[in-house]
Protein backbone atom coordinates (compact mmCIF):
# COMPACT_ATOMS: atom_id res chain seq x y z
CA UNK A 1 0.00 0.00 0.00
CA UNK A 2 1.36 3.46 -0.76
CA UNK A 3 0.56 7.09 -0.17
CA UNK A 4 1.76 9.18 -3.11
CA UNK A 5 5.26 7.83 -3.69
CA UNK A 6 5.73 6.65 -0.10
CA UNK A 7 5.40 2.98 0.72
CA UNK A 8 3.29 2.21 3.77
CA UNK A 9 4.40 -0.89 5.72
CA UNK A 10 2.36 -3.89 4.65
CA UNK A 11 2.20 -5.77 7.96
CA UNK A 12 -1.22 -6.32 9.47
CA UNK A 13 -1.99 -3.68 12.07
CA UNK A 14 -5.00 -4.47 14.24
CA UNK A 15 -7.46 -1.69 14.98
CA UNK A 16 -7.85 -0.81 17.75
CA UNK A 17 -4.26 -1.41 18.83
CA UNK A 18 -4.31 -2.89 22.30
CA UNK A 19 -1.68 -1.77 24.80
CA UNK A 20 -0.40 -5.33 25.32
CA UNK A 21 -0.05 -5.88 21.57
CA UNK A 22 1.79 -2.59 21.16
CA UNK A 23 4.18 -3.37 24.02
CA UNK A 24 4.83 -6.91 22.73
CA UNK A 25 5.48 -5.77 19.16
CA UNK A 26 9.17 -6.14 18.17
CA UNK A 27 8.97 -2.90 16.16
CA UNK A 28 8.02 -1.02 19.32
CA UNK A 29 11.10 -2.31 21.15
CA UNK A 30 13.45 -1.39 18.33
CA UNK A 31 11.94 2.08 17.99
CA UNK A 32 12.31 2.59 21.74
CA UNK A 33 15.98 1.67 21.48
CA UNK A 34 16.84 3.88 18.53
CA UNK A 35 14.54 6.59 19.84
CA UNK A 36 16.26 6.95 23.19
CA UNK A 37 18.54 9.87 23.82
CA UNK A 38 21.97 8.28 23.29
CA UNK A 39 21.72 5.05 21.27
CA UNK A 40 21.78 6.58 17.80
CA UNK A 41 24.83 8.68 18.66
CA UNK A 42 26.66 5.63 20.00
CA UNK A 43 25.74 3.53 16.94
CA UNK A 44 26.87 6.30 14.58
CA UNK A 45 30.21 6.74 16.39
CA UNK A 46 30.82 3.00 16.45
CA UNK A 47 29.86 2.87 12.77
CA UNK A 48 32.88 5.05 12.06
CA UNK A 49 35.32 2.95 14.11
CA UNK A 50 35.68 0.96 17.32
CA UNK A 51 35.94 2.99 20.53
CA UNK A 52 37.02 2.51 24.10
CA UNK A 53 34.56 3.63 26.77
CA UNK A 54 36.30 6.89 27.64
CA UNK A 55 36.65 7.80 23.95
CA UNK A 56 32.89 7.44 23.57
CA UNK A 57 32.28 9.37 26.78
CA UNK A 58 34.45 12.27 25.59
CA UNK A 59 32.79 12.20 22.16
CA UNK A 60 29.22 12.65 23.43
CA UNK A 61 28.80 15.86 25.38
CA UNK A 62 26.23 15.65 28.15
CA UNK A 63 26.06 11.87 28.60
CA UNK A 64 26.91 10.65 32.09
CA UNK A 65 29.12 7.61 32.62
CA UNK A 66 26.13 5.76 34.04
CA UNK A 67 23.88 6.54 31.05
CA UNK A 68 26.60 5.61 28.58
CA UNK A 69 27.16 2.33 30.44
CA UNK A 70 23.42 1.55 30.36
CA UNK A 71 23.16 2.49 26.69
CA UNK A 72 26.11 0.26 25.76
CA UNK A 73 24.71 -2.63 27.82
CA UNK A 74 21.33 -2.33 26.14
CA UNK A 75 22.88 -2.16 22.68
CA UNK A 76 25.03 -5.18 23.55
CA UNK A 77 21.96 -7.05 24.83
CA UNK A 78 20.16 -6.26 21.57
CA UNK A 79 23.08 -7.72 19.61
CA UNK A 80 24.00 -4.39 18.03
CA UNK A 81 27.28 -3.79 19.89
CA UNK A 82 30.06 -6.10 20.98
CA UNK A 83 32.27 -5.56 24.00
CA UNK A 84 35.82 -6.89 23.99
CA UNK A 85 38.02 -6.89 27.10
CA UNK A 86 41.71 -6.86 26.26
CA UNK A 87 44.02 -8.48 28.87
CA UNK A 88 46.14 -5.45 29.64
CA UNK A 89 46.98 -3.69 32.89
CA UNK A 90 44.68 -1.93 33.49
CA UNK A 91 42.13 -3.87 31.42
CA UNK A 92 41.10 -2.15 28.19
CA UNK A 93 37.53 -2.50 26.93
CA UNK A 94 36.66 -1.82 23.31
CA UNK A 95 33.20 -1.46 21.80
CA UNK A 96 32.32 -2.19 18.17
CA UNK A 97 29.22 -2.61 16.05
CA UNK A 98 28.28 -6.19 15.30
CA UNK A 99 27.24 -7.23 11.80
CA UNK A 100 23.65 -6.75 12.96
CA UNK A 101 24.51 -3.29 14.29
CA UNK A 102 26.06 -2.33 10.94
CA UNK A 103 22.75 -3.13 9.21
CA UNK A 104 21.14 -0.42 11.36
CA UNK A 105 23.35 2.25 9.76
CA UNK A 106 21.39 2.07 6.48
CA UNK A 107 17.94 2.93 7.92
CA UNK A 108 19.54 5.49 10.26
CA UNK A 109 21.17 7.12 7.25
CA UNK A 110 17.83 7.16 5.43
CA UNK A 111 16.20 8.81 8.46
CA UNK A 112 19.05 11.36 8.68
CA UNK A 113 18.61 12.14 4.97
CA UNK A 114 14.85 12.53 5.44
CA UNK A 115 15.45 14.85 8.41
CA UNK A 116 17.94 16.93 6.40
CA UNK A 117 15.51 17.14 3.48
CA UNK A 118 12.41 17.92 5.57
CA UNK A 119 13.68 19.49 8.79
CA UNK A 120 12.86 23.02 7.64
CA UNK A 121 9.37 21.84 6.60
CA UNK A 122 8.80 20.40 10.08
CA UNK A 123 10.09 23.60 11.72
CA UNK A 124 7.75 25.68 9.52
CA UNK A 125 4.79 23.44 10.38
CA UNK A 126 5.61 23.71 14.09
CA UNK A 127 5.77 27.50 13.90
CA UNK A 128 2.47 27.62 12.00
CA UNK A 129 0.86 25.31 14.60
CA UNK A 130 2.28 27.29 17.53
CA UNK A 131 1.01 30.58 16.13
CA UNK A 132 -2.49 29.30 15.44
CA UNK A 133 -4.91 29.52 18.31
CA UNK A 134 -8.60 29.34 19.00
CA UNK A 135 -10.35 30.84 22.02
CA UNK A 136 -10.95 27.42 23.56
CA UNK A 137 -7.53 26.01 22.66
CA UNK A 138 -4.69 28.46 23.08
CA UNK A 139 -1.44 27.01 21.83
CA UNK A 140 2.01 27.55 23.15
CA UNK A 141 3.94 30.07 21.09
CA UNK A 142 7.52 29.16 20.42
CA UNK A 143 10.18 30.94 18.50
CA UNK A 144 10.92 29.03 15.27
CA UNK A 145 14.41 27.62 15.03
CA UNK A 146 16.38 26.71 11.98
CA UNK A 147 16.78 22.99 11.46
CA UNK A 148 20.38 21.85 11.23
CA UNK A 149 21.08 18.14 10.75
CA UNK A 150 23.83 16.84 13.01
CA UNK A 151 24.97 13.66 11.38
CA UNK A 152 24.55 11.07 8.68
CA UNK A 153 25.67 7.60 9.82
CA UNK A 154 27.00 6.59 6.41
CA UNK A 155 28.50 9.87 5.29
CA UNK A 156 30.25 10.68 8.58
CA UNK A 157 29.02 14.24 8.96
Amino acid sequence: MSVGEAVVPSFDLPVPIEVAQHQACPVTGILRRVGDRWSVLVVVLLGRRNHRFNELHRSIEGVSQRMLTLTLRNLERDGLVSRTVHPTVPPSVEYALTDLGRTLLVPLSALAEWAADHGDDVTTAQARYDLASTPDQPRERRRPRKFEPCCDPLRGR
